[in-house]
């Protein structure tokens, strides 16, 4: 396992698959970002607060998939997933990393 990231494929599916089956959400969370970009001042607050709910759920969805999957491992190789695929996360929708740490 020299040079290999450790859970890459499986997280790289399971990554796929949110995108699949959730990808109507990652583009209302985009949709709402722009939405609160362009805010003028006295709609930033609620637009910020729609695209605030909409990460918290993406965030929970794939908190979900993280937990349910380390839930397998012992608990070294599910600490190791769970950096990974935070990791992946990060990489791929930044905004949603954030709270997955906490979660």
């Amino acid at each position: 396992m020299i040079f290999r990231k450790p859970y890459r494929d499986v997280i790289e599916r399971q990554l796929a698959l949110f995108a699949d089956e959730h990808g109507g959400l990652i583009r209302d969370v985009q949709a709402a970002e722009r939405a609160y970009d362009r805010a003028e001042r006295d709609e930033a607050e609620e637009r910020f607060g729609d695209y605030s709910d909409l990460v918290e759920t993406a965030t929970e969805v794939l908190a979900d998939l993280r937990d349910h999957f380390a839930a397998r491992l012992d608990e070294d190789a599910a600490e190791t997933y769970t950096l990974a695929f935070n990791r992946a996360v990060l990489k791929r929708w930044p905004p949603f990393a954030l709270e997955l740490e906490n979660r």
